[in-house]
This record gives C-alpha cells, sequence and structure tokens, in this order.
C-alpha cells in the first residue's frame, strides 16, 4: 500500500520496503511476504541463499524458497534479493575470493531466473577492484535486473587540526567518504545504468553539502535504520530535522524508504492523529509488524508533503527528458508549440509591464493626445505579445501603431485572424516576413521581440536583434533590453547515461533543453555571456569568450561533474526583469528550462579542488555555435570543434554586421 497519495506524484518513492533480517527457510518467504504485505509494506528485501552456504562440488544452492512458492508478480512486483553479506571479492584469502565469485554469479543467476527487478549488492572493502570487475562481468549479461550497491551514508569530517594534513593530501587515508567508494566502483564498471545505490542511513548524517552530491547519483533506495530514529514525548519513533529534511529530499528525487533494523520502540501502529498530538485520538488496531511504527511515521511524513504546484504537474512528464533545443530561424514551429509557450501567463505579464513602462517614459503625459507610438513586435508568431503591447496602451492612455513581423506563413494565418476577431485592423499591420530582410516603411520607437532561449543568446536572439535595429530610431528602445546567461557543474548520472546510449561523440557535443530534477548542483551559478540592445557599435561583435573557475564547498568531498547546467537572467526594461537563473528566477513560469552542456568524460574533482571552465560562442556568415572544455583540475578535450556536432543555423538570407 502506498504511503499516500500527493497530487501529480506517481513515483517509486510512494512505495517503502522492509529488510527481512532473518533467512526465511522452506515456506518462510510466502509467510514473511504475506505478513508485510498485510502491515503496509510495499515489498520485502530478503536474502535469497542460506548465509552459512558455502561453495562445495556437487552442492545445491539453498536458495529461501522455490520459485513455485510465489508467483511470477510476487517475485517481480514485491521481492528485492539481498545477496550474501559474507561474500568478499578482494579478499586476500584465495578460498574466499573464489567462493565469493562463484557464490554471487550464482544467487544474481537465481535472483535473473525469478525475475527480480534488483538484487542490493553487499557494500564492498576499501579496496574493489576484483568485486568491480566480476559485478562489471554479470553487468554485461542482465537485460532488465538492475543491482543496487549497498553503501553506509558516511563522511567523516576533518577536525579544525586536520584541515593543513588534508590540504597536504597527508591525512586522506584516514577519512571515510562512502562517495568515493561508489565513485570508484562505477568507473570501474564505466558508468553501467543499470548499477545503481543503495544507501543506509544511521543515526548520524554527513554535512549538507556532502549529502547534495547523492541527489545526482543513481540512488534507488535509503535504507533507514531503526537506530536512526529518535523517541517522542509520546514513547513514538521520529526523526531528527536532518533526518526528516533528507527523507523528505529522497521522495522528491523517486528514491524508495525500506525500514531495517529491530525495533526500539515497543508501541503499536499509530495513525497521523497521534503524530499530530491530538489527545482525543486512540488507536485499537493491532501490531501487524515489529516495524509497523516506523512505516506509520514514514508514511506521515510523505504525507505531510506541500502538493506539487500546478507547474510542477505541467512539468514532471519532462523531468531530466533530453530535448533539442528549439531552431525558430531554420524551422517553423508548429501550433502546438505556440499554444504551450501561449499559456505562460507570467511570461506576457512581465512583458506588459515592460511595454507599459517603456511607453510612459516614451510619451510624457501632456503629450498623449498628439503622439503615436510606433511598436514593432519582431518574431510575432500567433500574437501574444501584439496584444499585451495594445493592453499596455490601454492601461497607460498611450496611443499605438504595431507592426507585427513574423516570418512563418502558417502563424501569420493565425495573425490576420486574430486582428480581424479583435477589430485591431486600423492598429496592427501585419508583416510576413523574416525581421532581418524586411525594409520598415518607418522607423520604431519600441522594438520587442520574445527570441531567448534557455541560455539566452542559444536561439539566436543577438544576430536577429542586430538586424532588426535597423529600423529602430536612434533614441528606440528594445524590450529586451539585455540578457545574461550562467552557468553551474552539476553532477548527473542519469543525463550523462541517456546521452551515452547513443554511443557516439555528436550526442557529448549537443546542448540540451531539459528539466532538471535528478541532479546535484555543486556550486552556485556564474556569469557567462551579455548581450544589450540596441547596440549601435560599429565593432560590435557576437562572439563571445570566458573563462570561470569555481569553488566547490570545503565540506561536500569529492565529486563527478557530468556536465554544465546553462540558465539566463534578462531585464526586458528598467526593473522588469524575466529569467531561469535559479537565485533570481521568475516564479511560476514555464516557457524555459534550464539547458545542459554535457562532458565526454565526467570530470572527478578532489576534495577543496577547483573547476575551471572555458565557454567559447563562435559565429560564422551561416551558423552560431558554442565550445566548451575544461582545464582543472583535469583537461578535457573541447567540446563540438568548429561547431562539428552541434549549432544554430541561419538561412543565407543573412542580415546582421556581418553585412
Amino acid at each position: 500500500m502506498p504511503l499516500g497519495q500527493r497530487a501529480g506524484d506517481k513515483s517509486d518513492s510512494r512505495y517503502c520496503g522492509v529488510e527481512v533480517l532473518d533467512f526465511p527457510a522452506g515456506e518462510g518467504l510466502p509467510a514473511v511476504l504475506n505478513h508485510s504485505l498485510a502491515s503496509s509494506f510495499d515489498f520485502i528485501l530478503a536474502p535469497l541463499v542460506d548465509p552459512n552456504y558455502r561453495p562445495a562440488p556437487g552442492a545445491v544452492l539453498p536458495v529461501s524458497a522455490s520459485d513455485l512458492v510465489l508467483g511470477p508478480a510476487q517475485w517481480s512486483n514485491h521481492v528485492v534479493g539481498k545477496i550474501s553479506e559474507w561474500i568478499d571479492l578482494d579478499a586476500e584469502d584465495e578460498q574466499l575470493r573464489l567462493d565469493s565469485e562463484l557464490t554471487l554469479k550464482q544467487e544474481i543467476a537465481w535472483a535473473s531466473h525469478l525475475s527480480l527487478q534488483a538484487c542490493v549488492l553487499p557494500a564492498p572493502r576499501r579496496s574493489c577492484g576484483n568485486y568491480a570487475r566480476v559485478v562489471n562481468q554479470i553487468l554485461q549479461g542482465l537485460t532488465n535486473m538492475h543491482l543496487w550497491l549497498r553503501l553506509p551514508l558516511e563522511k567523516s569530517e576533518p577536525m579544525d587540526d586536520d584541515l593543513d594534513k588534508v590540504k597536504n593530501n597527508n591525512h586522506m587515508n584516514e577519512m571515510v567518504d562512502s562517495w568515493e567508494l561508489w565513485n570508484s566502483f562505477r568507473l570501474l564498471c564505466d558508468h553501467s545504468s543499470q548499477l545503481c545505490v543503495a544507501l543506509d542511513i544511521s543515526s548520524t548524517l554527513p554535512s549538507i553539502n556532502s549529502l547534495g552530491r547523492w541527489f545526482g547519483e543513481p540512488v534507488r533506495a535509503a535504507i533507514l535504520q531503526t537506530n536512526a530514529f529518535l523517541t517522542n514525548g509520546r514513547g513514538y519513533p521520529c526523526l531528527s530535522k536532518r533526518h526528516q529534511k533528507l527523507l523528505t529530499g529522497f521522495f522528491n528525487h523517486y528514491i524508495q524508504v525500506i525500514l531495517s533494523g529491530r525495533s526500539n520502540h515497543n508501541v503499536p501502529p499509530v495513525s497521523e492523529g497521534v503524530l499530530l498530538g491530538d489527545e482525543n485520538h486512540t488507536e485499537d488496531a493491532p501490531v501487524r509488524h515489529a516495524l509497523s511504527p516506523y512505516l506509520d511515521y514514514t508514511a506521515y511524513l510523505y504525507r505531510r508533503m506541500d502538493p506539487l504546484p500546478e507547474q510542477e504537474c505541467f512539468e514532471i512528464n519532462y523531468r531530466d527528458f533530453l530535448q533539442s533545443p528549439l531552431q525558430p530561424l531554420m524551422d517553423n514551429l508548429e501550433a502546438q508549440t505556440y499554444e504551450t509557450f501561449e499559456k505562460d501567463v507570467v511570461k506576457y505579464t512581465q512583458y506588459q509591464r515592460a511595454v507599459a513602462k517603456a511607453l510612459v517614459d516614451r510619451v510624457p503625459d501632456d503629450a498623449v493626445s498628439t503622439t503615436r507610438t510606433v511598436l514593432m513586435v519582431v518574431g510575432a508568431g500567433r500574437g501574444p505579445l501584439v496584444r499585451v503591447s495594445l493592453q499596455a496602451a490601454e492601461q497607460t492612455g498611450r496611443k499605438l501603431k504595431v507592426y507585427a513581423v513574423e516570418k512563418n506563413p502558417n502563424a501569420v494565418i493565425t495573425l490576420h485572424s486574430l486582428i480581424k476577431l479583435e477589430g485591431w485592423e486600423s492598429l496592427v499591420t501585419v508583416i510576413s516576413s523574416d525581421m532581418r530582410c524586411w525594409d520598415a516603411p518607418e522607423k520604431a520607437d519600441i522594438l520587442v521581440s520574445e527570441l531567448l532561449g534557455s541560455f539566452g543568446d542559444n536561439e539566436l536572439s543577438p544576430e536577429c536583434l542586430d538586424g532588426a535595429q535597423r529600423f529602430l530610431k536612434p533614441d528606440g528602445i528594445s524590450i529586451p533590453s539585455s540578457y545574461t546567461s550562467f552557468i553551474q557543474p552539476i553532477t548527473a548520472s542519469k543525463l550523462h547515461n541517456d546521452i551515452k546510449a547513443h554511443k557516439d561523440i555528436a550526442h557529448f557535443e549537443t546542448a540540451y533543453v531539459v528539466k532538471l530534477h535528478r541532479i546535484a548542483t555543486l556550486t552556485p551559478p556564474q556569469q557567462v555571456f551579455t548581450f544589450t540592445h540596441p547596440n549601435f557599435s560599429p565593432n560590435a561583435s557576437n562572439q563571445r569568450y570566458t573563462k570561470l573557475q569555481f569553488e566547490m564547498p570545503p565540506d561536500m568531498g569529492s565529486c563527478l561533474v557530468h556536465g554544465f547546467a546553462g540558465y539566463f537572467d534578462s531585464v526586458l526594461y528598467k526593473d522588469v526583469h524575466l529569467g531561469i537563473e535559479p537565485n533570481t528566477a521568475t516564479p511560476n513560469m514555464f516557457s524555459w528550462f534550464p539547458i545542459f552542456f554535457p562532458l565526454r568524460k565526467p570530470i572527478y574533482v578532489p576534495d577543496r579542488s577547483p573547476i575551471e571552465v572555458h565557454f567559447w560562442r563562435c559565429c560564422a556568415p551561416t551558423k552560431v555555435w558554442y565550445e566548451w572544455a575544461v582545464t582543472t583540475p583535469t583537461p578535457s578535450p573541447i567540446h563540438n570543434s568548429s561547431g562539428r556536432s552541434y549549432w544554430e543555423h541561419e538561412h543565407d538570407r543573412f542580415y546582421s554586421i556581418y553585412n
């Protein structure tokens, strides 16, 4: 039974499992499973083989139960296999090492036979080379089953007097960081998408920055130990504020909870009324499982979360889904794309505010009756900016003459229909042309456009507006007036594996628009490129280059950078802003997802080491592209050299500073 119902959340994190500590021999497994399911657990983590088993000639694998005692759906949906914990494939004892390898392969083969969705591997020792080699061999033969590497969630923090030793790498061997074990293991297994993590959560937790790294890793389960729970004033189990926040983060990142350990609280199962301190609440239900009170508290935390906002519900199917950026100059957008963007009320409200402020600045109150402002909407689409511009004119009492310039002939049809429907024939002139080719009959006071991409300039807004500004008056206003791009390094294991599945370099040299979700942001974003409009400088160039250095938080530990998340922030006019940069993002706006610049080979960043990245925006007569590379802590190849894999295409009819 799910932990609860949360609007919009259909992820696996709704389901909670329980670890079976004692080997359920014979008919014990069906009884244990039925008892757990009846107690509202959704699945069990159970040993598949007698832990006392050691390989011997002619020995039959002593499995916990025949495959016949449960139906195929029960095995697949309600059982996660637990591989024997005595296995040590890096043991110095050769016989133990050989026995471990044989037993591991036997148990995985049995789990595959049962059609289990996942098996939990025991935690590696400090050295894991041979263990990873054998697991990697096994992964090559698996089809649907995933392997979850069990790791304790721990990272020891150096004391103040140890900091100098850490900096000199003399003390590193004494520091424990389970992320390092995971990173070594997954690198040896070549980032297999079927190798995941199950984290053991105990009473102590690392720093917030250290914990944050795991949200970008393929963590599938959080094994929550009963010793992590405290006791509240009524004698029931509860968690510390830090544990509560961590569990909420797991729920939001599709990570399932598995309860494990012996009960430390001899209390009956409780409902939310008890947890909330309802004095009139009574609970007569019998205890159905020793860990039921812990399950009740976990369910309480899940149900206590805020429902997903309407915007998140709309975007949930796009989470971590890689999309190529729009090419509006090369491709004509479809009606469905226009309709999606036109639903963004917040964006157009900001545009209306900007136009209204510009009109008031442009036309003083004493000239309202005699002055008509010429406003040009370049890239008018199906008319949303035309509508908000006219609404701004009505709001401010200014007279307006609008030119709606649009190159998509299909959108122009809709524009004409809109103008006739609204009775705007005397106010709006529709121009079916590329803005860079059109010869305007008069100069504009205000130039309005919505050509911004997820990275600000990545949909060729600079080139388009440079070409269009020739029909803007010398003192004219451009909306937007400026925009700046930002990047930050991220851990994004899922995105890396999705790109890797294409098995070519080109996909690693392409920037993707993506609703980032299962990622870890490692440092705050930094500015990359800025463009200002209008730009009448005779030596203006839209080529850019920047070098940025990101300092990792000192308490985070080492990390793996899979690429860079990109954002933009735009000044529409004066104090009216629009953007998706996380620190200043416009609330409840959904027209843009972040952009992702991947790295062909993820960069390992040692503890307290900076990362230095170079970004280029390159221009040629018919295309614009980005190049990027890391130089510290280890150099990467220069990605997308000469725009060989990814570029923004421009038509041959190119008007801009290059003419």
